[in-house]
């Protein structure tokens, strides 16, 4: 992600493309906030369902439904996301050994696959949900109604659209310009960049809970 210093230093159309994808984020973190809130609620009903069944026999009426229909809010609703953060699994065999202009079109070409797959959900998905509109779909047990759970398929998928989009012009651009300050991509970590940051959080937080490498400790002695 770029930088204040990098953003005051790009063209104007980067300069754009950052600040849109400045404001998805935080659309995404909303939408992500709203989805962890769902967690914890559920969470919440699933105590309050335990206590009530174990102890005053008085199960909560439409536990299951709920939860089914919850289900669908944080399971969908923080997919872009997760997506902005490459928390997704990805498959880098191949494409982690790919540098520079050879990286950047792999990557473009693969979310040009993503936009299509995402899209055809998102038809499908919009049809489920026109379906339990037009005939009142609703739950097995206390009949809740089923559109509004369905609706945040394509939903979801609509917002993870639009970041693949965001996305796609940020390879593009990286296509053209391969040295360019990377923007509206997801910033993928390797595995030392990821131990290395393990190691300096171990370090702030516990410094004697750190096992130090044979290398490192070796050195102390010598030292």
């Amino acid at each position: 992600m770029a930088t204040t210093e990098d953003v005051q230093d790009l063209s104007p159309g980067a300069k754009r493309l950052a600040a849109i994808d400045q404001w998805w984020f935080k659309v995404e973190s909303a939408f992500n906030l709203l989805a962890a809130f769902f967690i914890f609620g559920v969470m919440l009903l699933g105590v309050v369902q335990v206590i009530g069944r174990s102890f005053f026999n008085q199960p909560v009426r439409g536990y299951v439904d709920i939860v089914e229909i919850a289900i669908t809010v944080f399971a969908f609703l923080a997919i872009s996301y997760c997506q902005r953060l490459a928390g997704h699994v990805r498959m880098e065999i191949i494409i982690g050994r790919f540098k520079g202009r050879l990286l950047w079109v792999t990557e473009t070409f693969g979310t040009i696959v993503a936009i299509s797959i995402v899209a055809i959900l998102m038809y499908y998905g919009w049809e489920h949900f026109m379906r339990a509109w037009n005939f009142g779909d609703s739950s097995m047990d206390v009949e809740i109604s089923m559109w509004p759970s369905k609706l945040m398929v394509p939903l979801a998928f609509a917002m993870l659209t639009f970041r693949l989009s965001l996305q796609l012009i940020g390879f593009l651009r990286l296509v053209i310009y391969p040295d360019a300050v990377h923007i509206a991509i997801p910033e993928l970590e390797t595995v030392e960049k990821v131990a290395e940051e393990e190691i300096k959080a171990g370090l702030a937080g516990d410094t004697e809970g750190v096992v130090l490498p044979t290398a490192d400790r070796e050195g102390e002695t010598n030292r």
